[in-house]
């Protein structure tokens, strides 16, 4: 997991980006519309789970400061990052059929399948394969109550500081990009 942080405009959803490209992983982020709130934000964190801990595949969730409308998001992600589960979040029944879709993959691994260890199995597998990446903003005073509000931002994270880029950078690369266009006069 990883804590991106930089001033906007400085390369962090695209290194992230990049990364995942890299490694091969699924990219996931948030896509807010209007009334998005806790329960869309949970749906979409289950379906996470699904990837990582039932199907295996590594997958990365790339979110950003600008995304969080409800604390409470920050709240969950605090939970996910340090323990690998947030609580509450599935129902008895939702609980009850990924026990029950697991088990086959903890009987081929030799574990004996009762309700503790398939589940714990599922916990591990989104342990394993589900990479958070935060992507924040040092300006102002919303980024230092956050860290100190949840800890395992900070405590569970690698984190990766961004500079602006120097003007001769931004001269450069977009002298690159723009050198064989043809922009007229």
């Amino acid at each position: 997991n990883a804590m991106m942080v930089g001033v906007g405009g400085s390369g962090k959803q695209s290194l992230t980006r990049f990364a995942c490209f890299m490694a091969n992983y699924e990219f996931f982020q948030i896509e807010l519309t209007r009334g998005y709130g806790t329960g869309e934000f949970r749906e979409d964190l289950k379906n996470l789970f699904t990837t990582a801990g039932m199907e295996r595949k590594q997958v990365c969730f790339c979110f950003t400061d600008t995304q969080v409308i409800n604390e409470g998001f920050l709240e969950d992600l605090n939970n996910l990052l340090n323990s690998g589960e947030v609580p509450g979040m599935y129902e008895a029944d939702e609980k009850e059929r990924i026990i029950g879709d697991i088990r086959p993959y903890v009987e081929s691994l030799g574990l004996p399948p009762t309700r503790d260890v398939c589940w714990s199995t599922f916990i591990n597998g989104v342990r394993d394969n589900l990479h958070v990446v935060l992507c924040m903003s040092p300006v102002g005073e919303a980024f230092r109550a956050r860290c100190r509000q949840f800890p395992s931002l900070i405590n569970c994270c690698t984190i990766d500081w961004y500079s602006s880029w120097p003007r001769e950078a931004l001269l450069s690369v977009s002298r690159r990009f723009l050198e064989k266009m043809d922009l007229g006069s």
